[in-house]
């Protein structure tokens, strides 16, 4: 069968396709669709030829085979030490294996591809800190991704989600209307406490315009409320555009490129409506690596930079902190044992290791912070990210995954686990859930909120 109804090379592209998509629950017609799908021999390698560039090449033929990255992989040391699960054998027998067949594959293979590419990788980039070659595994991983994207070989959630970034340029049937609305009435919720307490909407030259991930309007709403409080205390002079707001890219999960670029370029159009000195993104590590360090690529920015200065909310609530706009209680910091999630994809892939842990020094009672063994860029994924959270085809996998992360917390003795990034904190929120290992996770957010010191002229009167 050449196309099925719901699994075929075509992207989504409209509400209704996206519906029927839905309707499948769990992606049940959709695999048994895959099964029988017909592979684009000629699409496939025509594609290798126009895209497949010379620092790729280099990498294949360089990679000595050596080894060393096995151990920096959680997946390979969790499953025993299987080979197959040595980040270079990952890319060798998929990626590899297709060119040296010049794309004459089957379906058998390409999912065996899929479950390589998608379950026993969250292209977390560790495997090439440690390639004495400065191979990048994780790049490989995501270009094959997209290889099998386009062949119709992705899994049911990561094809609804990039889908959803074609239809609502977000990652969830989240309109712009339900996002204003919804951030309008969570703002709403707190005025009485926080006078003057508002969400500016589409204010041109604002010092900042913040931007979302689109989880948040669905389902976690007081994110919204929490974000507005703590700028409102800081003094800010900020926005939040009416289109342009979700910087999330789950296409780069499912590897719908095109859908990146169209992603990535409506964020882009808001920060050149609206003119601010500096966007910042709330706490999601995916979402700042395709807007800021990835997107430009994508857009075609020949500077590798967004149209203005773009930076992780992590990096906002650090120079808060320092310069004095927000202001800790000490009374109110924590005062049990606490540790922090690095994200991989601002941490490993951005640097902000300091950041993070300069914050710490604010909120967390001196004596009480323990760092994970390894941390900073040497830390392990969370187990969930590179769409590795959503996939339910691949549940057991990943709740194996999460083993790495639940032995080094237990190992700190923290009690509560700071996670400033979507992914992180839903992975850690899991993990406690299949685990029970007794503790207890947050954003940075609400955190903030309980601890930090109210100005005199924004205390609410009797």
């Amino acid at each position: 069968m050449p196309e099925g109804i719901l699994c075929n090379k075509k992207p989504v592209e409209t509400e209704e396709q996206l519906k029927t998509l839905l309707s499948d629950t769990g992606g049940r017609e959709y695999y048994k669709e895959m099964k029988e799908l017909d592979v684009d021999y000629d699409l496939l390698w025509k594609t290798i030829q126009a895209t497949f560039k010379s620092r790729m090449k280099t990498w294949f033929e360089i990679c000595a085979h050596c080894g060393l990255c096995a151990d920096s992989c959680f997946f390979y040391l969790i499953n025993d030490r299987d080979p197959k699960q040595v980040p270079a054998y990952k890319i060798q027998s998929t990626l590899g294996e297709i060119i040296r067949r010049k794309g004459r594959v089957d379906n058998e293979f390409m999912h065996m591809c899929m479950e390589t590419l998608w379950a026993k990788c969250t292209c977390c980039n560790r495997c090439s800190m440690y390639c004495p070659h400065g191979i990048d595994t994780g790049v490989m991983i995501s270009y094959t991704r997209g290889l099998l994207y386009a062949q119709g070989f992705v899994p049911w959630e990561m094809k609804i989600g990039a889908g959803m970034h074609r239809v609502y340029r977000a990652q969830m049937d989240v309109t712009d209307i339900d996002f204003i609305e919804t951030f309008e009435w969570m703002v709403e919720e707190y005025e009485d406490d926080y006078p003057g307490l508002t969400v500016p909407v589409e204010k041109e030259g604002a010092d900042i315009m913040y931007t979302v991930n689109a989880r948040e309007a669905k389902h976690y709403p007081e994110d919204l409320a929490e974000a507005a409080i703590l700028f409102h205390l800081a003094g800010e002079n900020w926005t939040v555009p009416k289109t342009g707001w979700e910087l999330t890219s789950l296409a780069m999960f499912a590897g719908d490129w095109a859908a990146c670029k169209m992603q990535v370029e409506h964020v882009y159009a808001a920060m050149e409506r609206l003119k601010p000195k500096r966007m910042v993104g709330t706490e999601c590590g995916h979402a700042h690596r395709a807007t800021v360090i990835e997107g430009p690529y994508w857009a075609g920015r020949k500077d590798g930079l967004p149209p203005v200065e773009s930076i992780h909310y992590v990096e906002w609530v650090a120079q808060a902190l320092r310069t004095g706009k927000l202001r800790i209680n000490p009374k109110k910091r924590l005062k049990v044992p606490v540790t922090l999630q690095d994200s991989c994809n601002y941490i490993r892939n951005h640097g902000l290791k300091e950041i993070t842990r300069e914050i710490m020094s604010y909120i967390v009672e001196p004596g009480y912070f323990v760092d994970m063994t390894p941390n900073m860029e040497h830390n392990y994924c969370c187990g969930g990210g590179g769409g590795f959270n959503g996939i339910g085809l691949y549940r057991a996998q990943r709740n194996k995954a999460l083993i790495t992360k639940r032995d080094q917390i237990v190992d700190t003795g923290a009690e509560m686990v700071i996670a400033p990034c979507h992914n992180c904190w839903d992975a850690i929120r899991d993990l406690e859930e299949e685990y029970k290992i007794g503790i207890k996770w947050s954003f940075l957010k609400p955190l903030l909120i309980s601890m930090v010191d109210l100005p005199e002229h924004l205390k609410p009167k009797q």
